[in-house]
Order: C-alpha cells, then sequence, then structure tokens
C-alpha cells in the first residue's frame, strides 16, 4: 500500500451501519446492524467544536449530555446531531469503548457483539459527577453517573 493510501484509510471514517431506535436502557439507544469483531472499528462522535469550558457550562443545563472531552481545550457537543452516538447509552458494563486520536473520539467494540444488540460505553467519569441515577441494570452498576 502506498503511503498516501495509508494515510487515507487510517483518517477516514467508514461507520459500521447503525439504527437508533427504542432502548431498555434509557430513551433512544445505537444498536449495530451486523456482527462486529472485538477491536473493531465502529465509528467517531460527531457534532459541534467547542471549548472544554464552553463544554462543561452547556452540561450544567442539561439532564442528556452528548458532550465528549477531547483534551484540556477542545470538547464535541452532538447535542444537535439527529443520528449516531449521541443517542449510545451509558453502561457500568458496556460493549465499546473509546479512544480519543487525533482531536477526534472514535468507537471500538470491546469484544464480539451481534447484530441487533445496543452498543453501550462507560461514561464514568461523567459531566453528572456521581448525581444521576445510572439505568444501566447491568450486574455490576455503581448506581450513579
Amino acid at each position: 500500500m502506498l503511503k498516501s493510501q495509508q494515510q487515507f484509510s487510517r483518517r477516514q471514517h467508514w461507520p459500521t451501519p447503525t439504527e437508533v431506535k427504542p432502548s431498555h436502557i434509557e430513551g433512544q439507544g445505537l444498536f449495530t446492524k451486523v456482527s462486529l469483531r472485538k477491536r473493531q472499528k465502529i465509528g467517531e462522535f460527531t457534532g459541534e467544536r467547542i471549548t472544554q469550558r464552553e463544554g462543561r457550562k452547556r452540561a450544567k443545563t442539561k439532564k442528556w449530555i452528548a458532550i465528549v472531552e477531547i483534551n484540556n481545550t477542545l470538547a464535541i457537543d452532538a447535542t444537535r446531531e439527529t443520528t449516531g452516538f449521541r443517542f449510545m447509552n451509558h453502561s457500568c458494563s458496556p460493549n465499546t469503548f473509546m479512544r480519543i486520536i487525533d482531536e477526534r473520539a472514535e468507537f471500538y467494540a470491546l469484544h464480539p457483539i451481534k447484530a441487533g444488540t445496543e452498543l453501550t460505553v462507560d461514561c464514568h467519569p461523567s459531566h453528572h459527577n456521581g448525581t444521576l441515577p445510572c439505568q444501566c441494570r447491568s450486574a455490576t452498576c455503581r448506581g450513579l453517573l
């Protein structure tokens, strides 16, 4: 593979087919339409790029927070997004994990995931600072976000 092709394939986002539908955890959830391999990239959190300070200010006024802090100065607010990872619910026993790479938040499968499964991520610690009751119902639930 040529160097330019390597850079393109590494930076290009090929999203996994997903759908937003009612969740047994909370409101709407993000579900995979295809089976996923362990450590397979699922997709990227997208939204408005704002300062970390603005993100924390906005988070104080919301019950459902769709803000990811990328570093000490940058955050992504997906509140206005209509599809995608803003609908991913928290679980104390998640099936995905998030990695921050080059000022992007990417999601990967923690283990093989069957098609039709709701995708979840551990949002701890969160902007709720331990004040929001957790709804995940997992055996290892911490009780609060």
